[in-house]
């Protein structure tokens, strides 16, 4: 605990918060701005078609957000050269797990704002019927975890590398993979872990192209997708906890 308060404490001036709120703020007008207007046949849709879209959308942004954060976590000992004085005083290991916990929070906070806005933007457009709550819970811990993942990966590449351009740069690889990952088989899209906003889907869309209308429809939940995930993030979280203890500063 008192490692987590010592990175909350350290990151009280770097506001991280500020390129979140940004990005949301870009990424709620882009998804919400499409959802403007809806005819009657949309709104009794409303639920699942805002739900398939938003998935799109943090799989193209939501990796270089990750990407910020984990750069922010870790340049902050690089640039102070701190990282030998901090394994002084406490494990190395609490050190790794209070800097994800304390980024797992700001991304949390991130999906948690986006998931409340999406909520009330539904109910105030009059979407038909009641929220559907296990779609949005469907919805959200599997962004959530899909997104912790990704932020896990970032903060091993800022950790053990000095050059935060490279974490940088494999984010925005990460969103053009997540982004192209909706055009993938399943079996390869399990290969990477910006791919599972994609194969993650609780909802599903049928495009008529005789009358270029198209409807969204709710579809089962990929259980073993997420059980898939949560391996990914055990894994990576066991070795790169693992490099960063070895890890010579």
């Amino acid at each position: 605990m008192k490692a987590l308060k010592m990175e909350f404490f350290k990151c009280r001036r770097r506001r991280i918060w500020l390129p979140l709120l940004v990005m949301l703020a870009a990424q709620l007008a882009w998804g919400l701005y499409s959802l403007r207007a809806l005819s009657e046949r949309e709104l009794q849709q409303g639920w699942a078609m805002i739900l398939y879209n938003f998935p799109m959308l943090n799989a193209m942004m939501t990796p270089v957000i990750a990407a910020v954060v984990a750069s922010r976590l870790a340049d902050i000992e690089h640039k102070g050269q701190t990282l030998k004085l901090l394994e002084t005083v406490q494990p190395t290991g609490s050190l790794f797990d209070a800097k994800l916990i304390c980024g797992a929070a700001y991304m949390t906070g991130f999906l948690a704002v986006q998931m409340a806005v999406v909520l009330l933007f539904g109910i105030c457009s009059g979407f038909a019927g009641n929220p559907p709550v296990t779609k949005l819970t469907e919805y959200f811990f599997s962004s959530l975890v899909t997104t912790l993942a990704i932020l896990l990966l970032q903060l091993v590449l800022s950790l053990q590398i000095q050059n935060q351009m490279i974490g940088m740069i494999v984010g925005l690889i990460g969103s053009f993979i997540g982004l192209f990952s909706l055009f993938f088989p399943p079996s390869f899209q399990k290969a990477f872990v910006w791919a599972y906003y994609a194969l993650l889907y609780n909802t599903g869309m049928a495009w008529d192209a005789s009358t270029r209308i198209s409807d969204y429809y709710f579809i089962d939940f990929n259980l073993s997708g997420f059980l898939c995930l949560i391996a990914y993030f055990l894994v990576i979280y066991g070795v790169g906890r693992v490099l960063f203890i070895r890890k010579e500063v």
